[in-house]
């Protein structure tokens, strides 16, 4: 048994072993896509994999659509030279359900894996050959956040960036570079319509990828390397559109267990592909069933219904409110406040946290008595349904390899988004900041996980974070077990509550501080304590 086109011809033994096939023609609808292509996904990653291929692969087999996808990579060729090809773009989605059962999909609807390699010229043509087909509707991108930059955090161009800036859209070397290039090429064959739709996981998704590439089309015509009006072109949003959207679902890397499991059906050559750039792929992927896409519908040349795949499409401001609810209140903030609390009592599972008492209580406290009082409801998804699935489906999944260590990751960078904005909320709606309990309780934890030493007083590993050793400075003369009356606390730590770029509000000017820095006495006060004070809370 083989993730290739074999699997058409050895139906009945994959379906024996409990697989869900592809009920389309394959062939027709790789025709038919090569012919007229309508959707090209830049990022080969696990995400799209699971998520965007799959929602692809149940509308063919619904006979909704009549094409499949259309895969580009820009970043790590090697993922489609080494993973993708060898395949035939084929492969396997393993959903891991809540209730412990496994559903096992075999996944054929990505009909041509290309690099985005200037240098690859049977690839980059066949690029530019799509983008000037007038059949191409929309173009999505799950590239991370980071692939949208041009500029380092110092204001420095990014690798490539000066080079295409100057050469235009002639053998481009960023990942941006190539994707405007290709954007040109659309123009220059008629100014044909087309949505570019960020799928990344970031606020304002849309908006990243539209200064990215208008700042290309600017250079360009400034230094006369594109044809004229091409930057009109990108500002015309009857021609162009940037609509933003909402993403969710986890999918982590791919699990030896979940590799054993296809392996006992009798599945060969799963063996997976670390990268030279250090990308881990392998030809299955598994994810939580849970998933949600909420897109703007801005679709200058139309699209497929793909309502019926379980996509929402809506307005602006309703992506927003959509987006807000998951990352400000009903998902991420939980996560957060686990994954310190993890980290401080040795976890090494999110799910196993959730068989805690102490920390479901708080999780639950967190979620709907501090945070769903001030949700702007989205209508299209209902908040207290979303956090009823994240508290009693999602996160205590036991087959999720989420860890607290890996959530712990750049908690700085978090905390503005994940707190600072319920607390905005309850200062604009008159609320009492009192009542929060629980959110003073997650800075308080962070401010004792910066010390290293978890509740048994064994030092642990801190995870990376760009204010690692900025943070640790201000605690960095705390010990645990001793006793460090309240001015003492508030010199060293006030300081740090004042800062407004990490908690998004000065938590002394709020009042807040005190109350966070009573929560850090009590952690302090020796090995144990972290439980103690959950267990008070």
């Amino acid at each position: 048994m083989k993730l290739t086109k074999e699997i058409f011809a050895n139906r009945e033994e994959w379906l024996s072993k409990g697989y869900s096939l592809p009920k389309f023609d394959f062939e027709k609808v790789q025709a038919a896509t090569k012919a007229s292509p309508f959707w090209v996904h830049f990022g080969a990653g696990n995400i799209f994999r699971a998520f965007q291929a799959n929602v692809v692969q149940n509308l063919l087999n619904d006979g909704v659509i009549d094409r499949g996808l259309v895969v580009a990579e820009g970043y790590d060729y090697e993922i489609i030279e080494k993973q993708y090809k060898p395949h035939d773009n084929i492969g396997a989605l393993v959903t891991l359900k809540a209730g412990g059962e496994v559903g096992k999909t075999v996944v054929a609807s990505i009909m041509e894996a290309l690099t985005a390699d200037s240098e690859n010229p049977g690839d980059s043509n066949r690029l530019r050959e799509i983008f000037r087909n007038p059949s191409l509707q929309m173009v999505t991108f799950t590239i991370t956040e980071k692939g949208y930059l041009l500029h380092n955090a110092a204001g420095l161009a990014m690798p490539g960036v000066e080079d295409d800036f100057a050469s235009g859209p002639v053998k481009p070397k960023s990942y941006m570079g190539k994707v405007v290039a290709l954007l040109h090429e659309r123009y220059v064959n008629g100014e044909l319509p087309v949505a570019m739709v960020s799928m990344d996981n970031c606020s304002h998704n849309g908006d990243k990828l539209y200064e990215a590439v208008k700042e290309f089309a600017e250079t360009w015509e400034k230094n006369g390397v594109c044809s004229k009006g091409f930057l009109s072109y990108i500002n015309n949003p009857s021609k162009v559109s940037f609509p933003w959207t909402m993403i969710d679902k986890i999918t982590p890397r791919p699990d030896k267990k979940i590799e054993k499991i296809l392996c006992d059906d009798g599945v060969e050559e799963l063996e997976p592909v670390i990268t030279s750039k250090k990308t881990y792929v392998a030809p299955f992927v598994n994810a939580e069933e849970t998933q949600y896409l909420v897109i703007e519908d801005k679709f200058p040349n139309g699209r497929p219904n793909l309502e019926k795949g379980g996509l929402y499409f809506t307005d602006r401001e309703t992506v927003d409110k959509v987006e807000k609810m998951k990352v400000c209140t009903c998902l991420n903030p939980l996560h957060t406040f686990l994954a310190l609390s993890g980290c401080l009592l040795g976890y090494t599972l999110i799910a196993d946290e959730m068989k805690d008492p102490d920390l479901l209580r708080l999780v639950k406290k967190l979620g709907y008595d501090e945070g769903l009082p001030v949700v702007v409801d989205p209508k299209i998804i209902s908040p207290r349904k979303f956090i009823d699935e994240v508290v009693n489906v999602r996160i205590p999944n036991p087959f999720m390899p989420d860890t607290p260590q890996r959530i712990a990751c750049d908690t700085s960078q978090k905390l503005a988004i994940r707190f600072g904005e319920t607390i905005k909320a309850y200062i604009r709606g008159g609320l009492d900041l009192n009542r929060l309990e629980v959110i003073p309780l997650v800075f308080a934890l962070w401010l004792r996980y910066l010390m290293g030493v978890n509740d048994k007083g064994e030092v642990f590993e801190l995870s990376p974070d760009p204010l690692l050793d900025e943070a640790k400075k201000y605690v960095e003369k705390i010990k645990l077990g001793s006793t460090v009356d309240s001015e003492v606390l508030e010199a060293s730590v006030g300081p740090l509550l004042e800062r407004e770029d990490i908690f998004g509000v000065n938590l002394v000017k709020t009042g807040l501080a005190e109350k966070v820095e009573g929560c850090f006495a009590k952690l302090i006060s020796g090995p144990g304590a972290v439980r103690k004070l959950l267990q008070q809370l």
